[in-house]
């Protein structure tokens, strides 16, 4: 709506457009920042701004979003809770409020309500994760955004470790979401109370109803404190986690973790409100009085090796959900860079952090990556293109292609790291028939393909820096990294270390410089290529080559003066991609420099300037291929182009995407795929930047793509695996999940290794299994 008589014209600075609500607490108005940047900025109440206790309130409010601010929340842009009229400015995302969707178009069912109870579970365990409770969640305080729900307004949370205001005489929040204890002893509530709540609001969008509505509010208090919930129209297989939900003590409801998990294990289609058939839904609304909806979206031994264990396999499949959205409009893909409207205008994701490297591996632990090994960029993509031409009925693959390996049978493992206390995903990389695997507290691992069994195993003691895994194998040597012990003094934070192919005898070792992250987005700091290992020194000056069995060193070349640089590899071609250290240390670079390595000297060619922030994707037609990131200030909000480098003519050519895609990008043949949070998998033409095709799946914070015979594949964390035709993305099969693991992480590497028929993937918690693609696992 537009602005009002008496409306200010600025807050902060910050121009204003429009009202956007206005609630008990303040106004809400819709303002622009000086780059274009669109920002929701809250503003207290002026008869508020005298109240000493509500001053303290909005203060915790503000330190509440900022330390939760992420992929499930408002992001805090700015704030002045001192000012003469205290405001704060976050993020904004358009989107209806769970309330306006409900009552438009009535109660949620199938995909659509799973996707909606996890990525809501997801946004609670963060939540909770940094300390606090929220403690008003209610469906006017949820946005369905297009990369799924944000949670907002923090304006009754507070943080687990702050005293609680005391309140006088008051109860806050809203009686048909709130829980028991919040109305008998609102000062003792803690995180589970805000799962009742999750509960209840999912009641809510399953049936358009609360489970304890009454006909007035006191009502209402009564039966969450003393009846129990009504639940008739709730499908059945999400029922059962709900009324866990809904206990009235605390501890009979599960934490936002285990919720978690038990609802990743629903059906991916949950069925349908029974109230749906009656007419139920659209026109009971909830009695959620309160008009503000802002859309500011905006060290213990080590336990043994865990053997392996044979994991039951089906030959019949789960259906993946799928809606297949329009191709965007032909051409050159030069549509301009800006949003549409109905995206996200900024969401921060906290990826590829620009900064010079510090030795405190504690802090390393949050630096998330995209790439931890080079199979994405090998020439030709990560293997052969194919297609499954089985009208989309989940039918499996077609049965001629590759076998299985010698002796196959499905199972499943655990690969104990250095530090029982670091939890942590691996990576595996094949070669002959061998599979390697390493990450986190794992140098490497030689698994049997066969049965999973464990040839030996080379742990690490110290905290892995995120995202950095095996970098290569050859005939006779397995590259991967060694964390420092971080109670050791001294010694070098990372080291590369190559390890005896066979044995796992260590071979020599090497610190590490870790800047390459900052430079291209991947985790490329080593580089396997051919019988050479390439590494970037300790203090992140130059290029090393070393032979990788004898650590022998071959060459080493500086960096370009006043530049860091990591290397990547074009084919059969070396190059080495470097930004300047004035833009690294502002954390934005604004371009990116190649330069051809020769193998024999390492000696640099001539330079080639790729602009934006552009990420190395993979090579297709012996081009390199670059995602360019668009970038709000230091804050990362997707992909809005692609730039091609042909090593050949040493230019470089752009295309516009037709919007801007959130998520994690990955490349497959000739094709990049980019995966968002809630599982929208969507592919791009590389050449012309044009949208080939997307497809909704229900594997959220997927990594991928990985390419077999007929299929691309892509993985979470939890193990949950779908395979799309490559083709149209038809669904050809997916499976359930195998593993208690987080999906809010972006920019993953891929966590599938396909080994002839055989799939070997990793999950959470240093989980391995394989299945034959023909027989994915499924529910029991």
């Amino acid at each position: 709506m537009s602005l009002r008589a008496g409306d200010p014209a600025e807050i902060g600075g910050y121009p204003l457009e429009a009202r956007l609500g206005s609630g008990g607490m303040g106004t809400v108005f819709l303002a622009r920042t000086s780059s274009g940047r669109s920002v929701a900025i809250k503003l207290i109440h002026q008869h508020f701004a005298g109240d000493d206790e509500f001053r303290i309130r909005f203060r915790q409010e503000v330190a509440a979003a900022r330390r939760v601010s992420g992929a499930f929340t408002a992001a805090v842009v700015d704030a002045a809770p001192e000012a003469e009229q205290p405001w704060m400015a976050t993020t904004y995302i358009e989107g209806l409020t769970l309330a306006e969707r409900i009552t438009a178009q009535g109660p949620l069912d199938g995909a659509e309500l799973r996707r909606l109870a996890i990525g809501l579970a997801e946004a609670l365990r963060d939540i909770h994760r940094v300390g606090v409770v929220h403690r008003d969640l209610k469906p006017s305080n949820v946005v369905l955004s297009p990369e799924g729900p944000r949670v907002i307004d923090f304006g009754i949370s507070r943080a687990v470790d702050q005293e609680t205001l005391t309140m006088t005489g008051r109860v806050i929040g809203t009686p048909p979401f709130m829980s028991p204890e919040q109305l008998k002893a609102p000062r003792g509530v803690g995180p589970r109370s805000d799962v009742f709540s999750l509960g209840t609001l999912l009641v809510y969008a399953a049936t358009g109803r609360g489970p304890f509505d009454a006909d007035s509010p006191y009502m209402t208090a009564y039966q969450v404190v003393h009846e129990e919930p009504s639940l008739g129209a709730v499908p059945g297989p999400l029922r059962t986690v709900v009324e866990s939900c809904l206990d009235k003590e605390p501890e009979g409801r599960p934490t936002a973790d285990a919720l978690l998990v038990l609802l990743r294990d629903l059906p991916s289609d949950l069925g349908g409100s029974t109230a749906r058939g009656n007419g139920e839904g659209a026109g009971h609304p909830t009695r959620d009085v309160v008009t503000q909806h802002y859309v500011a979206t905006p060290d213990t031994p080590a336990a043994p090796d865990t053997p392996a264990t044979p994991v039951a396999s089906a030959s019949s499949v789960t259906p993946v959900p799928a809606v297949v959205t329009p191709d965007a409009p032909d051409g050159s893909g030069v549509v301009g860079s800006g949003i549409p409207a109905g995206a996200p205008a900024g969401i921060p994701t906290g990826r590829r952090p620009r900064r010079r490297w510090r030795p405190v591996l504690a802090a390393a632990v949050a630096v998330a990556a995209i790439g931890g090994g080079v199979a994405a960029l090998r020439a030709g993509g990560l293997g052969a293109d194919g297609g499954v031409r089985d009208g989309g009925k989940g039918a499996g693959v077609a049965a001629r292609g590759p076998a299985l390996p010698e002796g196959f049978r499905a199972w499943r493992t655990t690969v104990r790291g250095g530090r029982a206390d670091i939890p942590d995903e691996l990576r595996c990389v094949t070669h002959g028939d061998a599979l390697f695997c390493g990450g986190g507290g794992v140098v490497a691992t030689r698994v049997r393909v066969g049965d999973g069994s464990r040839t030996w195993t080379v742990k690490s003691p110290g905290v892995p820096v995120q995202g950095m895994h095996l970098a290569g194998a050859t005939d006779d040597t397995v590259v991967g990294y060694r964390f420092a012990d971080q109670d050791a003094p001294g010694g070098p934070p990372i080291e590369v270390v190559a390890l005896d192919a066979g044995s796992g005898r260590e071979l020599w070792s090497v610190p590490s410089g870790a800047q390459s992250l900052a430079v291209t987005g991947r985790n490329l700091d080593a580089l396997v290529t051919g019988s050479l290992v390439l590494t970037v020194d300790a203090a992140n000056s130059r290029l090393e080559a070393r032979n990788a069995h004898s650590g022998e060193v071959a060459w080493t070349t500086p960096f370009p003066v006043g530049t860091q640089c990591a290397p990547v590899p074009v084919g059969p071609r070396l190059y080495a991609m470097c930004a300047t250290n004035a833009e690294l240390d502002a954390l934005e670079v604004r371009h990116s420099t190649l330069y051809e390595i020769d193998r024999a000297s390492g000696k640099l060619g001539e330079a080639v300037t790729v602009d934006g922030h552009a990420v190395p994707m993979g090579v297709t037609d012996g081009r390199l291929v670059l995602l360019q990131e668009r970038r709000e200030g230091p804050a990362f909000a997707g992909y809005d182009g692609v730039a091609r480098f042909d090593p050949a003519s040493g230019k470089v050519a752009y295309s516009r995407l037709a919007k801007t895609y959130a998520g994690t990008p990955g490349m497959a043949g000739d094709t990049v795929y980019v995966s968002g949070q809630t599982g929208l998998v969507t592919a791009l033409d590389p050449a012309t930047g044009r949208r080939k095709w997307s497809r909704q799946t229900g594997v959220e914070g997927a990594s991928g793509p990985v390419a077999g015979a007929d299929a691309v594949y892509f993985s979470s964390a939890t193990g949950r695996v779908v395979a799309l035709s490559p083709h149209d993305g038809t669904p050809l099969w997916s499976t359930d999940p195998q593993a208690d693991g987080f999906t809010g992480e972006q920019g993953a590497s891929p966590r599938v290794t396909v080994v002839g028929r055989a799939l070997v993937v990793a999950a959470a918690k240093n989980t391995l299994f394989a299945f034959d693609t023909h027989k994915p696992p499924t529910s029991d």
